[in-house]
């Protein structure tokens, strides 16, 4: 009797379950609001140099006192960054101004000397309200602080997975998800109040950790209440959750343009989320695994009592609880460590190139969808293709991976979105139809590789030491997510580098796959030993039992929120 069967006694798809995945699931749909909210409360809007101060007692109007102060780009543009020391009062009249325009005149051009935008900035906000960009003016000189800000969140994302993660295995599950959800709460309402760029950093940092928490531990304790057989649906709908609120940030940053609101909108649910999961049950599993029998014994009987089978949850007691974990119970014996996943030959490729793998799809996938503005589309509408492109390419991943193979698929979904990112190198800026086209068939190929990366990853790593593997491949996915924005930074001296670079990782990861050896079909290893026989060619004595693979397969939708 093993602890499925425990679970099936006290009813495995019941209306315990029901209530528990709808109520761990919910939280997931604002997850992507916080994740992607750098979209819209960073927004920066077009800005130019405000005017002399001694032009405000002038009676030129909004349109002229702009054209004597501000100077055009060599795109024939406004500057963005400069102005003229004094006013060029010459460029008022009619035939001076035609001319200037008609010729292609720009700053270059003119004898007159420039200097920075002492008297601060003047900023269109036709799409926003209010950003941190105009808050803060972290334009021109500072630019860089706003893809400096995306990263230390994704720090906080990082730190977060290392500490949630390893205080739930100690403390557990339930208590780690009330503590996650209280820090979101609180560090994303601090962070709409913060009176300065820094405080918002701080806070945003603290909401990166919140998610990490939460994801992980809504993951575990849903996979842990499920039975095998449905895990697979369960996680797969979980997944679309995130998918989902990617949709709804688009609708709430439409109706709510001011960056303080919405920062508030998307976390105050959380209070909501804090309050009930005092509910939840802690995971009988880890319980048992942690020697205390009689907790987990009460909240199996409190699962039966729920699904309406008191009579079979008074027949459980500790020895039946014992026996049913035996299995678990004997794997958690052995000491393993990260450095196990490279003392061999072949579990050292293994973890080189799925470590590649992680790394590029995180990378370039944060890099396309956290810099939405460049495509010079609405930021509105882009969210919701970007959004929406999720759906359909979890599907077409999931057939092919399920008819074609493993590697094949995850190999084709990074060549492929690393092939698009560079094509959309060479399309002219002002052909946006294509270039957002190109950017929404990379990103959808990206969230693809997300789902196949969790799948296969799941499958090559022997059981004794899953979870090490998975935790350290992950982290390394989050290195990328935080790499992502500064990368962005480079186009400031090479334009084209930034896309290069995004395309060019993706390429050479799905080249590092093919080395990787194919596990549609095959039994799951369960020792070191076994990858070394798989990879040498030798037969093995693999468990062919799929418990642990579709525990694993209802993580791959979360993955890009983490």
């Amino acid at each position: 009797m093993g602890f499925s069967d425990l679970l099936e006694q006290v009813g495995s798809t019941g209306r315990f379950q029901i209530v528990h995945v709808t109520l761990l699931s919910t939280p997931i749909l604002m997850l992507a609001s916080h994740n992607l909210l750098q979209n819209f409360v960073a927004a920066v809007p077009p800005h130019y140099c405000s005017a002399h101060s001694n032009l405000s007692q002038s009676q030129l109007s909004p349109e002229e006192a702009l054209r004597i102060t501000v100077p055009q780009d060599h795109r024939g543009k406004l500057h963005r960054c400069q102005r003229y020391v004094v006013p060029q009062w010459h460029l008022l009249d009619k035939n001076g101004t035609s001319n200037l325009r008609n010729e292609g005149n720009s700053v270059d051009d003119l004898d007159a000397d420039l200097q920075g935008c002492i008297d601060g900035w003047t900023y269109n906000m036709a799409d926003r309200s209010s950003t941190i960009i105009s808050d803060w003016h972290l334009v021109c000189d500072l630019h860089s602080l706003k893809q400096m800000g995306q990263t230390i969140y994704m720090g906080g994302v990082l730190v977060g997975a290392f500490l949630f993660g390893s205080l739930a295995d100690k403390y557990g599950r339930r208590i780690l998800l009330l503590m996650s959800y209280l820090l979101m709460a609180v560090s994303g309402t601090c962070a709409a109040f913060s009176p300065s760029f820094p405080l918002f950093c701080f806070f945003r940092f603290g909401c990166g950790m919140a998610l990490s928490g939460i994801a992980l531990n809504s993951l575990s304790l849903i996979l842990e209440w499920t039975p095998t057989r449905v895990r697979t649906v369960v996680g797969t709908m979980t997944g679309y959750c995130y998918t989902l609120g990617q949709l709804i940030l688009a609708l709430m940053a439409y109706y709510i343009r001011d960056w303080r609101w919405l920062t508030l909108a998307v976390s105050l649910p959380f209070y909501v989320f804090f309050l009930y999961a005092w509910w939840f049950h802690e995971s009988a599993r880890w319980l048992a695994l942690k020697n205390k029998p009689d907790r987990a014994i009460k909240g199996l009987k409190s699962v039966a009592k729920f699904n309406g089978r008191c009579d079979e949850g008074e027949k459980i007691d500790i020895k039946m609880l014992q026996e049913s974990m035996k299995n678990e119970l004997s794997m958690s014996k052995g000491s393993y460590t990260a450095l196990d996943l490279f003392r061999t030959p072949y579990m050292r490729i293994s973890t080189v190139c799925l470590a590649a793998a992680w790394l590029s799809t995180s990378f370039a996938y944060y890099g396309l969808s956290m810099d939405l503005q460049k495509f010079g589309v609405d930021i509105y509408l882009i969210q919701v293709i970007f959004g929406a492109v999720d759906i359909p390419a979890k599907i077409i991943i999931a057939v092919t991976m399920s008819y074609i193979g493993r590697r094949p698929s995850q190999s084709a979904a990074l060549i492929i979105a690393g092939v698009t990112i560079l094509i959309n190198l060479l399309v002219p800026y002002d052909q946006q139809t294509l270039r957002t086209s190109l950017a929404v068939v990379g990103k959808g190929c990206l969230a693809a590789s997300f789902v196949c990366c969790y799948l296969y990853t799941g499958e090559l790593y022997p059981t004794i030491i899953r979870q090490n593997g998975m935790g350290l491949v992950s982290s390394i996915a989050r290195v990328g997510a935080m790499v992502a924005p500064m990368v962005r930074l480079t186009g400031d001296y090479i334009p084209w580098l930034p896309g290069l670079i995004y395309g060019g990782a993706p390429i050479l990861s799905g080249v590092a796959v093919i080395f990787l050896p194919e596990t549609l079909g095959t039994p799951l290893p369960d020792t070191i030993q076994d990858v070394e026989e798989r990879g040498s060619g030798k037969r093995s004595k693999m468990s062919p039992k799929e418990t642990i693979i579709l525990e694993d397969t209802g993580a791959n939708l979360l993955k890009p929120v983490a």
